[in-house]
This record gives C-alpha cells, structure tokens and sequence, in this order.
C-alpha cells in the first residue's frame, strides 16, 4: 500500500446557512479495484457483481457495481461537501434504476429540498448519473446539518490499495479440473528444477500423469538435490535432449501420452519434433500459442496469441491464430469470446498493415469463416482492454473494454505484452500449444513451476475436451 496526498479547502454550510436549492456534486469513475475493494470491505462477494463467470451469463453480461458503492459516495458529498464536516445523516432512501458498470462515470448531485428549524434537520434531493446523463439512483437523505462552522485547509491522504493474492488465484485455477480423471503427460527433457518441480506438483494434485523422458541419472539427481519426490513417477531414459524431444513425441504418437509438457530443453528442439511431417502432431489446422493469464487489475480472463510460435503470421495463419483461441476459450469456460484484434491504433490504415488484417478477420467472421467469437479491430491496446479509454475515445463496441482473447499483429509484440503483465502486472500466466494432436505446455525455461503447473491445468481441461469429443 502507497499513499497519495493533496491538500485542500475543507468549509462547510451550518444549518443558518443553507438555503432550499442549495446543491453540490461530485464525479467518480468504476475501475476494477472498486469492486473488489468494496467486496472486501462490506464482506458481499456476490458472484453476480464481482464475479466473471456471472457478468457472462447474468442479465446485464457486465461487471457491475455493488448497488450501495453509489450509496456511499453520497454519503461522501453529504460529509465533505454539502453540508460538508460534522453533518450526520438521519435517513435515506434510495432507488437504483440502472447498474454501473467498470468505465462508468458516475455524477453525484445533492439538492437542499426541505429545512426543519426544530430540530435543524435538513431533506436533500440525491442523484446519480452516468456519463450518458442517465439516472441510475434517485432518492432522499435526511441530515443533522451542522451548527458549528468549520473552515480550514488540511492534507487528505489517499491509500493506494491493491487486492491481490497470487496464491489465492493459483488455487482457483487448480480447482478447475478438480474431479477430473489424471491425464498422461509425456515431460520431455525436465532437468533443472522448475521443470521437474511444475509436473510433479501437477502430479500430487491430480491433474496429470506424468512420463519424465530424459537422462534418468540426471532427473533423479535434480530430485534429490530439491527434495521432489518422485514415488510413483514413470521415467524414460533418454540419452539428451534432442532425444528426450523424440521419444517424449512418440510417446504420444503411439497413446501413452494424451499431453506434451517442455522441460528444460530449448523450445526449437521440441517444436522441431512437433511439426516434423513424417513423425510429428500436425493437424490441418496451423499451430500456435496461447497464452492464458489471469491478471489481478483486470476483470476477466485474458488470452493472448500468437506470442510464442508464429513470428510472423500471415492473415491465413490468423484465422485459424484466432479459431485456435476461441475453441480454448471455450473450454475453459467462456461460451462468446470477446476477441480484440490489436494493432497501435482503433482506425484502419493503409500504411500498417496489421489494421487491414484486422479489418479483413472481422468481416470473415461475419462471413462465418472464424466463428464461436466476437471480433473486433483493430484495436489498441488501451481499447481493448480499458471501458475508460474505449469511452473517451467514443468508440462503441462490445469487444472494446472487455476482451477476452488479444490477437497480436506479430510474434514479438505479444511475447512483449505477456512478459510485462506476467512481471509488472503480477499475472497468473499459463502457456499453451493447440492445432496439434493434443495439447502442449510450451513454457519459458524461466518460468517458475507454478506457471507450468497452471499450463498442466489448462493442458489436462483441453485433452478431456479431445478424449469427449473422439468418444462422441
């Protein structure tokens, strides 16, 4: 927790002193944090206002505002405006006419109504309104104006709060596949020991059942110099790492295997055996990556792609970039992908041509030639995933805001976007490999095991959809 402070004017009206028609106001905009903070503070984690699984499946498909979040900021202007400082309210009544969403800009108005010289009571109008000048609370408070003037300048400090638990979403992510059957994982070459530590976590937790393929020798000396108990684990020897790759593919050639995990071997050594025509896993659909991130300042899952296989894709390769993500979506869960198609700005282009793929993949979508999705681009970054930048900018669209999958123009600007939401944002990040035979963690050799244990969750949710889909 940090703090911001600022100095400011605190006056406030004595009952003598105010008249009927007197009003004040204050503006504040719904950003994520608000939600939690207020989830946390007043104990209601209602899954219909915090939750992501609701805001897709409720009636407004929209992170929304605890109703009373309006509430107290009436209170506030009550309190440190209007009548301001030593103002204690009676009563109040309020109507709620429409949700607030995350982006909504929100007005608070309060109106001198009525006055009671008996009991210096005073009756105020409250109304709130968003950006729109739509009303989304109406109602009345009754006060204890204040009899003793105060006027002075003080510094206010403002906390700046996160809430976050890292651990916390580790777990959740867990969960996902509790009661699911253990999947066959061939772990190619997991010979240091992030690498052997990610798979047998998975393992204790019952998410895979994994084949360590690698020089025994060397897996078991890692195991013993960590403390990773490997009782119960299959090992095959492999003589190094190119061969680890080959025999960890041919292992699920021939159905030992229903997954691939990458251990501590470069990434072109096991791709090499992927996409080999003659031995490897392609399928007719071009392969790529997704990453699956869970990010404690946004309010919904977020993937993105291509930021580890196709360096630079064709708008071909986009399609089935984007066909890839939209089936993972899926199946963890999301029945309508927003899918934001980004580039460095909202507007086509001529000159970038990244804003003419994107214009080419929305109206093939129209064409339904991706489907299961809600495209839109180009869009930049701050539109796609920021209600506050798409609503300065005026841009209307029911991606922009709220993405769910982030198709990036290259490679490099994606791996670049990863890293900084993994390492500056605190992102809870899996990596995943679709369009093969059967799903791969595709992993940084940097990544800690915690990473590579949520890449298994993810991994194990995709090979049961493929194991239900052959068996229908």
């Amino acid at each position: 927790m940090s703090e911001e402070n600022e100095k400011r004017h605190i006056v406030n009206k004595i009952y003598d002193e105010i008249r009927i028609g007197d009003c004040a106001s204050l503006s504040r905009t719904l950003m994520p944090e608000d939600v939690k903070l207020f989830a946390v503070l007043s104990g209601d984690g209602n899954r219909g206002e915090t939750g992501h699984q609701y805001s897709q499946s409720g009636m407004f498909r929209e992170v929304m505002a605890h109703g009373m979040w309006s509430g107290s900021l009436i209170a506030t202007v009550l309190g440190t405006q209007f009548p301001g400082p030593g103002t204690i309210l009676i009563d109040e009544s309020l109507h709620f006419s429409r949700p607030v969403t995350i982006g909504d800009t929100i007005t608070i108005t309060v109106t001198a109504k009525q006055k009671f010289d008996h009991n210096k009571h005073v009756i105020l109008d409250c109304v709130c309104t968003n950006q729109e000048n739509l009303q989304v609370v109406r109602g009345t408070a009754e006060v204890l104006a204040p009899t003793e003037k105060i006027s002075r300048i003080e510094e206010v400090h403002h906390p700046l709060v996160s809430v976050d638990d890292k651990h916390e979403r580790f777990l959740q992510m867990l969960s996902l596949v509790r009661g699911l059957e253990p999947v066959p994982m061939a772990v190619a070459h997991p010979c240091d020991r992030e690498s052997l530590k990610g798979p047998i976590i998975a393992f204790h937790e019952g998410i895979i059942e994994p084949i360590l393929v690698g020089p025994e020798t060397r897996i078991r000396s890692v195991a013993e110099e960590f403390g990773i108990d490997l009782s119960g684990v299959r090992i095959v020897n492999a003589r190094h790492s190119h061969d680890s790759a080959a025999i960890a593919v041919s292992l699920v050639r021939t159905g030992d295997a229903e997954a691939l995990m990458k251990g501590s071997l470069h990434t072109d050594e096991l791709m090499a055996e992927v996409v080999s025509r003659a031995n490897g896993l392609r399928t007719a659909r071009r392969i790529s990556h997704v990453f699956v991130m869970n990010v404690p300042t946004y309010h919904r899952p977020l993937l993105i792609t291509d930021a580890a296989v196709n360096i630079a894709p064709t708008l071909e390769d986009k399609v089935d970039i984007i066909q890839n993500a939209i089936e993972l979506a899926h199946i963890i869960g999301i029945p309508e992908p927003k899918v934001a198609i980004l580039s460095a700005v909202e507007t086509v282009n001529p000159k970038i041509q990244s804003t003419l793929d994107a214009a080419a993949l929305c109206k093939m979508a129209d064409r339904g030639q991706i489907t299961g999705g809600l495209l839109d681009g180009p869009l930049a970054f701050d539109n796609a995933v920021s209600i506050i930048a798409a609503k300065t900018k005026g841009i209307k669209s029911a991606v922009a805001g709220f993405a769910e999958i982030l198709v990036v123009p290259d490679l490099e600007s994606g791996n670049m976007v990863a890293k900084q939401l993994e390492y500056l944002a605190n992102a809870l990040t899996a990596g995943i490999v679709l369009g093969t035979r059967v799903p791969i963690v595709l992993t940084s050799r940097a990544d800690s095991a915690e990473t590579r244990t949520a890449s298994c969750v993810i991994a194990a949710l995709v090979a049961h959809s493929y194991r239900n889909r052959a068996a229908a």
